[in-house]
């Protein structure tokens, strides 16, 4: 499954780019998960831009889903074209979220001025 739900993330993927739908934003595909018997395929996106600018956006590509799959029918050859919905991914703005948490966490902690070098006992020669 992981190679199928790989093969439809890359031609969805390629067919977003090719969209012209006004509504869609700058979309990453972040993943794919197909059933095991390929009647549905969610595919989960990252959408630059505020909660608004994502609702346009996952309601173009919602409307675009029949153009999606006649590509994804087009391009692999798979027992059954699988019927497209789309989930935001949360993935990436949590991990922007921890990240800036973690930078915010380290500028706190205190600087070590001691090096390694100058834990060593000069006495002894």
């Amino acid at each position: 499954m992981r190679r199928v739900n790989e093969a439809v993330r890359a031609v969805v993927a390629e067919a977003v780019r090719d969209l012209k739908d006004p509504r869609i934003g700058l979309v990453t595909v972040t993943g794919v998960a197909v059933t095991p018997d390929l009647r549905e395929a969610t595919v989960y996106v990252s959408v630059l831009g505020n909660a608004r600018k994502r609702r346009a956006t996952l309601a173009g590509l919602e409307s675009a889903h029949g153009v999606l799959q006649a590509r994804i029918n087009r391009e692999l050859s798979l027992r059954r074209t699988p019927t497209l919905a789309f989930a935001y991914d949360e993935a990436v703005e949590r991990g922007v979220r921890m990240t800036k948490l973690i930078d915010e966490l380290a500028a706190d902690l205190p600087e070590e001025d001691a090096s390694p070098d100058d834990d060593r006992d000069d006495t002894e020669e």
